[in-house]
């Protein structure tokens, strides 16, 4: 299976001058766990995870006037619509994140999360396994 059969093409974007808590509410009420902020003065196509804005919080910074591009990663791994589940997974261990922006000819097109491949493998592996009781 491939990264384009996992990934969300619904890709939350915002601005680098977001404050945490505006990325915070987006991306409850989109059911999202990261964004993908889109800074074309600077920094280009980086990604504000859910564990970025904990781990502000947890510093103690207020989330109203911490903005995303205080807090996003910059130095992004990006997938391609054709990889396989496999390359994204092996991306994301030897990265220690749970993200993947997917680019397509330089564009995002999507992003594919832990989560997406679990959803995808978890049935395959349902079909293959043996019973428990066996």
């Amino acid at each position: 299976m491939l990264v384009r059969d996992a990934m969300s093409s619904v890709v939350l974007t915002i601005g680098p001058t977001h404050t945490l808590r505006q990325a915070a509410r987006l991306m409850s009420a989109r059911r999202v766990g990261a964004a993908v902020v889109l800074d074309t003065d600077h920094c280009g196509i980086g990604i504000l995870t859910e564990r970025d804005i904990l781990n502000s919080l947890g510093a103690g910074q207020s989330p109203d006037t911490e903005t995303a591009c205080s807090h996003t990663t910059n130095a992004v791994v990006f997938a391609a619509p054709v990889w396989t589940l496999e390359e994204a997974a092996a991306a994301m261990s030897t990265g220690g994140f749970r993200h993947l922006i997917v680019l397509d000819d330089h564009e995002p097109v999507g992003i594919v999360s832990v989560r997406d491949i679990i959803r995808c493998w978890a049935p395959a592996r349902r079909e293959t396994a043996a019973p428990a009781w066996t």
